[in-house]
């Protein structure tokens, strides 16, 4: 069930759309920052609110690749794999982060604090590698700096 604040940042959001189901990714991500992913239970109820049936919501969510659909962690990393990270270090990288966090891609590490997503481009190619955790940017990544990265999110 949506609680009271989560249907008054949804309805804040319909001011910006010209129907309610237009407002359904904006929907999702309100739930998601409140919940941390978004539910099947919650996917329902943001559906019934908005008009819309379960599965249509979830073809949207399940395009929309930053709506998580399954539990992560804490903090979620996401690795950018374009080919400019790629050619600047991105394997390095990966491998690195998936040693330390004893995680590959699309897993969690067992203390819920990071989950390890790759993300197709971060649209900094000009400072690759780059990675985000939450909505902080890291640019010009290199191995020797990721554990101040990890530590700033405990």
């Amino acid at each position: 069930m949506l609680t009271d604040e989560e249907k008054q940042e949804i309805q804040a959001e319909f001011a910006h759309y010209p129907t309610r189901r237009a407002a359904c990714i904006e929907a999702l991500k309100v739930v998601q920052a409140h919940r941390g992913w978004v539910s099947d239970e919650n996917l329902a109820d943001v559906a019934a609110y908005l008009g819309m049936t379960p599965a249509e919501l979830d073809s949207v969510a399940s395009f929309y690749n930053l709506i998580f659909r399954r539990h992560v962690g804490k903090h979620v990393i996401l690795m950018c794999d374009s080919i400019s990270c790629w050619v600047m270090g991105y394997e390095r990288i990966r491998q690195e982060l998936a040693d330390r966090l004893g995680i590959g891609f699309g897993e969690t590490t067992p203390d819920d604090r990071f989950t390890l997503l790759p993300i197709a481009c971060l649209g900094t190619c000009d400072h690759a590698p780059a990675l985000m955790v939450g909505n902080d940017l890291y640019q010009d990544v290199q191995a020797s700096g990721l554990d101040d990265i990890l530590a700033r999110y405990p």
